[in-house]
């Protein structure tokens, strides 16, 4: 029987909600699988190794780091799961400002708390078997993920943009009818185009799609009266550092 273990670092926990709310599906899994570790659910600990380990959050601390490279030599697969595994999630913003600055703000002894200046995805530190994003991640790509491993093949998830999903749904487009911003054209697809759906534009939770245009967004945006500034705001949400410098293409 396959042996799963589940792990939390610096994130919400909403990835591991989303396990949790899997429900009915679950207990077909839990038939092959021994889910050996998983605190959200158990205080059982069952030791390693593990066949395949589900990470969720990102390393902000020099625990974390130590801890990765554990969960890593205990683990025959490791799968990252959410943006904060992903990307750095949204906690990644620090990256782009004095973190030592933040802490004296929020803490009355700064001093005591050990943190590491930036916040990394678990890529950056140690190999990881496969990406799965969202922000949180879709609970039928992580059953897919979850029986693909299982079954010994590759996941298969899709490249294709928020756009097509909202096509699917036959959504207004909310830049072109309302001139909302939206990350949807370089957005990877998995959310079944939830927040377009509801007049909102895209977030980019589920971070740039395979081949982003975002010179071609940026253009839009731009014409639609966005500056440099909010330019890059619409960029530095959930997925940060995956999107990178998109702002100045």
């Amino acid at each position: 029987m396959t042996r799963l273990a589940v792990w939390k670092f610096a994130s919400c926990d909403g990835c591991q909600l989303t396990l949790l709310d899997c429900e009915d599906e679950l207990l077909s899994v839990a038939a092959r699988v021994e889910i050996a570790y998983f605190l959200e659910a158990s205080s059982a600990r069952g030791p390693g190794p593990y066949d395949l380990s589900l990470v969720e959050g990102s390393i902000t601390t020099p625990d974390d780091l130590e801890r990765i490279k554990h969960v890593r030599r205990v683990s025959k697969h490791l799968v990252t799961i959410g943006a904060c595994a992903t990307s750095g999630g949204v906690q990644a913003l620090r990256n782009l400002a004095d973190v030592r600055a933040f802490a004296s703000v929020v803490y009355a002894r700064p001093d005591y708390v050990k943190t590491l200046e930036r916040s990394t995805p678990i890529s950056a530190h140690v190999p990881v078997d496969f990406e799965l994003r969202g922000c949180p991640i879709d609970k039928r790509q992580l059953l897919e993920v979850i029986g693909a491993f299982l079954a010994g093949r590759r996941p298969v998830v899709p490249a294709h943009s928020v756009c097509v999903e909202c096509k699917a749904r036959g959504n207004p487009c909310v830049l072109v009818a309302h001139g909302t911003p939206c990350l949807g054209p370089v957005t990877q697809a998995g959310c079944g185009a939830l927040c377009p759906a509801f007049n909102r534009g895209c977030f980019g939770c589920f971070g740039p799609m395979e081949s982003p245009n975002a010179a071609a967004l940026n253009a839009l945006l731009r014409a639609a009266g966005m500056d440099d500034d909010a330019l890059k705001r619409v960029y530095r949400t959930f997925n940060v550092t995956s999107f990178g410098d998109s702002s100045d293409a």
